[in-house]
C-alpha cells in the first residue's frame, strides 16, 4: 500500500541515504592537510602577527620572534621588512582571520564536518586572490628596493601558503568531501 501526501496527490519520496564520511586513516589528504594547516597556525603567530602588532623588526630587537622576522626578511624578502601599510593589512588578516579559521578547519578535517567545504572555499580564494596575487606581484615585478633579491628562497618560504590552499580547494570541490579520498 501506498500512502499519498495531503494536498499534491503524490507519493512522498523515499529519503537518499547520505554516504557515511571516511575515516581520517583513509583520507590521506586531509592528514597532510591537518600537518601544514598546524604549521601555518605556527608560522601565523611567528611571521603575520609581529608587522601587524607594529613590533619593530630590526637585529637588535629583545623580541626573538621579530629577530627571526628580520633575519628572514633582510636577506629574502625586503617588501616585509619594509611594511608597507598595504602589507599589514594582509598580514593582519592572516594573524587575525586566517589564523583561527586554520585552528578550525584542523578540527573540521580531523572530525570529517563537510559543512566547512564553502568555507574552505572561501578562504582559498582569498588567499589566492588577496594575498598571493598583490605580494608575488611586487616581490617579483615592484619597485627595485621591493623585490626578493633570491626568487628561489622567497619561493621555497612562501610558496606552500599558495600552493597547499589551491589544493585545498581542488579538494573541496565537490560535495560531502569527507566521503571521499580526494
Amino acid at each position: 500500500m501506498t500512502t499519498v501526501s495531503p494536498g499534491t496527490g503524490q507519493a512522498p519520496l523515499p529519503a537518499v541515504a547520505r554516504p557515511a564520511n571516511l575515516p581520517l586513516r583513509k583520507r590521506p589528504v586531509d592528514i597532510f592537510f591537518i600537518v601544514m594547516f598546524s604549521l601555518f597556525i605556527v608560522t601565523c603567530i611567528i611571521s603575520d602577527a609581529i608587522p601587524t602588532l607594529g613590533i619593530p623588526q630590526t637585529a637588535t630587537t629583545t623580541n626573538i620572534l621579530a629577530q627571526w622576522n628580520y633575519t628572514y626578511s633582510s636577506q629574502y624578502d625586503p617588501l616585509y621588512m619594509h611594511e608597507p601599510l598595504w602589507l599589514r593589512f594582509i598580514t593582519g588578516t592572516s594573524a587575525f582571520v586566517y589564523l583561527p579559521f586554520y585552528v578550525l578547519l584542523v578540527v573540521c578535517l580531523v572530525k570529517g564536518f563537510n559543512w566547512i567545504q564553502l568555507f574552505a572555499v572561501i578562504y582559498a580564494t582569498m588567499i589566492i586572490s588577496l594575498t598571493a596575487i598583490p605580494i608575488f606581484g611586487v616581490e617579483f615585478f615592484g619597485p627595485v628596493g621591493d623585490r626578493t633579491p633570491n626568487p628561489v628562497v622567497f619561493l621555497l618560504y612562501n610558496g606552500p601558503y599558495v600552493l597547499v590552499p589551491l589544493l585545498l580547494l581542488i579538494r573541496m570541490r565537490k560535495p560531502l568531501p569527507f566521503t571521499r579520498r580526494f
